[in-house]
């Protein structure tokens, strides 16, 4: 993405750098004008610019945490008083948060930035002369400001829809289910002239395929979104990806998420390119600092110290119980090594190691050989803390799904940030079948599957059912922003795991934060905040 950013800040500077030269008897045809820009293919990329940087800004962060520590997946509790941030954590790991949450208004701010750049741009363009490029281009923002709403509608149910660029009304809350029917139309309206290129040429920005992805995510929430099934459509939409032949499920699943992924994966249908050096906002942050402590700094070779607060729960790393499965491999379990095979030790004290020591050596040396435990306790649960030692520090396994990145000088990764896979189409299409659609192209729930479970050398199934499909979707997309989506889906998000012990339906759509309501007395709360 760092490409396109340079790209439109180049076009930008030039435009002023001809808008400020001496005025010329000639008539200047070099100029970049309104006449003439936008006009070509790249033009109308280059126009769009702000919408993609809107876009990546906050979706590896704040968004990420609302869809992940909300659910049985991770949890974040403070450590030695480390991390507490006004307990907007402990708020989402015990779904006690409320209107005045951070992460919240954080995640409205920033979806209604993308759509507010998105209809700026398409005010910009719509001004240029019709042409093919300019039917792609504004398709793209289209489906752009398309997924920005099924995010706000998939967090806040209810939300404002907003389409002209300078309106100054302030809009109303539109129900959930007009809000699925207005991004339906939206995106149905904006396929025909979208690409149908992959790879490199289209990388980071929507082609059919990712309104085809897109849909499909709809059709099979559809019932949580508007009461109405719709499973047979998205079959019809997971079907329209896989008879393109145009993706495959990667043979090393590993290398899909390390720092030097990009258009060449098989399984990106739409992702997200970051780059560290972009600054701002444009960066993938926090998926390796925050599952790993500084100790592991020196085997990954990094030029930053990560702080590792992040961990996983019992009741979800249940879910890898194949040893040979690759996706087992991606958590940091148990005794830590290095490379070489020589343990990680660090240098303390037995209190620096257990605060809670009273013996009489306690400042005694402790060479401690580092080792992720499975249970997090919380020690000071007035602060949802576990306490200030190396063995809170260690509590709980970490996820390395996302390889640390040794090539950035800061803790912000070079990883693109899939939002999209493929492997995820064939399990919503083999969930569809189970909820009763009827199977196509002679695949079944089982064979599709299967399909990803060979791959990953886990062993074949002989049978599949919703409960061991979920599962599935827990190792397959652990840390991808989907495990929210699907615990509702399958009524598992008012269970109880962890330190989490409410049950409230309502649950399943967050506050309206408090700052969004008090700009616009028009909007609407959600029930039960």
């Amino acid at each position: 993405m760092k490409k396109y950013f340079n790209k439109i800040t180049i076009a930008l500077a030039a435009c002023v750098t001809l808008a400020a030269c001496h005025k010329l008897e000639l008539p200047v045809t070099t100029q970049l004008t309104p006449d003439n820009f936008p006009s070509t293919e790249q033009h109308f990329i280059q126009a769009a610019g702000p919408t993609y940087i809107a876009f990546r800004a906050n979706y590896a962060t704040q968004y990420w945490f609302l869809q992940s520590i909300s659910t049985d997946e991770a949890i974040m509790p403070a450590r030695g008083g480390n991390w507490y941030d006004g307990s907007r954590y402990e708020q989402l790991a015990k779904h006690t948060w409320n209107k005045d949450n951070g992460f919240l208004n954080d995640t409205w701010n920033w979806l209604t930035s993308v759509i507010s750049n998105s209809n700026q741009n398409l005010f910009l363009i719509d001004k240029s002369a019709e042409s093919d490029a300019k039917n792609r281009g504004t398709a793209e923002l289209k489906t752009m400001r398309a997924i920005a709403y099924f995010m706000m509608m998939d967090i806040f149910g209810n939300v404002p829809i907003v389409t002209k660029f300078g309106d100054t009304n302030q809009p109303a809350t539109t129900p959930r289910k007009d809000v699925f029917a207005f991004i339906e139309k939206e995106v149905l309206e904006s396929l025909p002239f979208l690409s149908d290129v992959t790879g490199a040429p289209t990388y980071g920005r929507p082609n059919k395929f990712t309104s085809y992805a897109l849909l499909a995510k709809m059709y099979l929430n559809s019932e949580v979104y508007t009461g109405t099934p719709k499973y047979t459509d998205a079959v019809t939409m997971c079907d329209n990806i896989i008879s393109s032949n145009k993706f495959a499920i990667e043979n090393n699943y590993l290398s899909m998420f390390r720092y030097n992924n990009g258009p060449a994966i098989k399984e990106f249908i739409f992702a997200i390119p970051y780059d560290p050096a972009a600054g701002g906002g444009q960066m993938f942050y926090p998926r390796y600092n925050l599952y790993n402590g500084v100790e592991m700094r020196n085997k990954y070779s990094l030029n930053y110290t990560p702080s590792g607060p992040m961990s996983t729960l019992p009741e979800f790393y249940a879910y890898f119980n194949e040893p040979n499965d690759i996706r087992t491999s991606i958590w940091l379990t148990g005794k830590q090594y290095y490379f070489n095979g020589s343990p990680i030790l660090i240098n303390t004290t037995k209190k620096g190691y257990d605060e809670d020591y009273a013996g009489a050596d306690a400042g005694a040396p402790l060479s401690y050989h580092l080792e992720f435990t499975p249970n997090i306790v919380i020690k000071k649960p007035a602060v949802f803390d576990c306490g200030n030692d190396l063995k809170a520090w260690s509590m709980g396994y970490r996820c390395n799904k996302f390889y640390p990145d040794s090539t950035s000088t800061s803790r912000n990764q070079n990883t693109d940030l899939p939002v999209f896979r493929y492997a995820d189409i064939l399990l919503m299409k083999a969930e569809a079948i189970l909820r009763g659609a009827p199977a196509t192209n002679g695949q079944t729930a089982l064979s599709l599957v299967n399909e990803i479970r060979t791959k990953r050398n886990a062993v074949a199934w002989t049978a599949v059912t919703l409960q061991t499909l979920y599962e599935e979707r827990s190792r397959e997309l652990v840390s991808e922003n989907w495990h929210r989506n699907d615990m509702i889906r399958f009524g598992k998000f008012e269970g109880s795991w962890g330190v989490k012990t409410d049950n409230d339906v309502q649950k399943r759509i967050f506050a309206i934060p408090l700052p969004a309501i008090q700009l616009n007395g028009k909007l609407t709360q959600n029930p039960g905040y």
